[in-house]
């Protein structure tokens, strides 16, 4: 797979104004991030949610400390190439890493041999966004409802599928979580990715699928999937016409995709913070907020200790989910 970059260079005279605008006036930890260039590690291909949040923050650190500011996507190995890349970076704030939920909370826990020890190997700096997860039917699958899901999977079993981009993603563990809690059976199908996973359900080959609303917000406006729930506990504001799984009668099930950003392991806690801050300010600003909108996501941010805790929350509640369904990643 070749290395994609996405650059982002602006003269700093033009771009580094109020706070930023002289070095006398920045902190010690905005110096060191004014010192050097940024590399955002993107270990999924471009386009995707993940790569849209990486280039988004490459543009916001660039204006803010005039700089430039490099995306790498380093796709493969779902994920572990960009995350091998980010653990070897020095700690110095400028190498950064944006990663989805199931590449930190899921497949520790889910993968035998996983490479890489969360605590241990990086610093979580903080959530980034989040995308809402539902679960989508072709629109000529014969299948109109969940509880008419439901019915059909029991009366057949074995006779559904679905996808998802892969093996230990949340959306393969919200899938999961809805087969456990309705009590059904429904193969799991596998992809290298979102953007096959759709195009199969698009083409009929798989009648459904659990995707993030990023991914098929285009089909769900022009009626060629047709959306039968999100995955989340209460309703989105994004779409909040949509009905939750909860609300059909299937309870207990509040997964949505959450993507965050990450450093090597041994980052000084004061880049740390100044990282966290810079990354909620820029996604605050209300032309990244109607961008992210008008893609499906919305923004989150946490202080570093918030998300190293959530983190460490969400891995041991999966790992509940993985032993009771016996699952585990060849």
């Amino acid at each position: 797979m070749p290395r994609l970059h996405y650059f982002v260079g602006i003269a700093c005279s033009m771009l580094v104004t109020g706070s930023f605008a002289q070095a006398q006036e920045r902190t010690p930890a905005q110096q060191a991030l004014a010192s050097a260039r940024f590399t955002i590690i993107s270990p999924f291909p471009a386009g995707g949610p993940t790569d849209v949040l990486a280039r988004t923050l490459a543009e916001g650190l660039s204006a803010r400390y005039g700089q430039p500011a490099v995306v790498e996507n380093l796709a493969g190995a779902g994920g572990n190439i960009g995350m091998e890349r980010a653990k070897r970076a020095r700690g110095n704030g400028h190498t950064l890493l944006v990663v989805p939920a199931g590449n930190i909370t899921i497949n520790p826990v889910l993968m035998p041999n996983f490479p890489f020890n969360i605590q241990r190997d990086f610093t979580p700096i903080t959530m980034l966004a989040n995308t809402p997860n539902v679960l989508v039917v072709h629109r000529d699958a014969g299948i109109d409802t969940v509880d008419a899901l439901i019915a059909k999977a029991k009366a057949q079993p074995d006779s559904l599928s679905y996808a998802t981009p892969g093996v230990g993603s949340g959306l393969h563990m919200a899938g999961e979580l809805f087969k456990h809690n309705a009590e059904v059976d429904i193969l799991h199908v596998a992809y290298r990715g979102t953007g096959p996973a759709i195009n199969d359900v698009m083409a009929g080959v798989v009648p459904m699928a659990f995707s993030s609303l990023f991914s098929v917000m285009p089909y769900m406006q022009a009626g060629t999937l047709k959306v039968l729930a999100t995955t989340s506990a209460l309703r989105s504001p994004i779409a909040p016409e949509l009905p939750t799984l909860n609300e059909l009668g299937v309870p207990g099930i509040d997964v949505s995709s959450w993507y965050g950003l990450l450093g090597p392991a041994g980052m000084e806690s004061e880049l740390v913070q100044q990282l966290a801050q810079d990354a909620a300010e820029i996604l605050a600003e209300p032309d990244i907020q109607a961008r992210l909108t008008n893609q499906g996501m919305s923004s989150r941010s946490m202080s570093p200790a918030e998300f190293a805790s959530s983190i460490l929350v969400e891995t041991r509640e999966w790992e509940k989910l993985i032993q009771a369904r016996r699952l585990v990643a060849n």
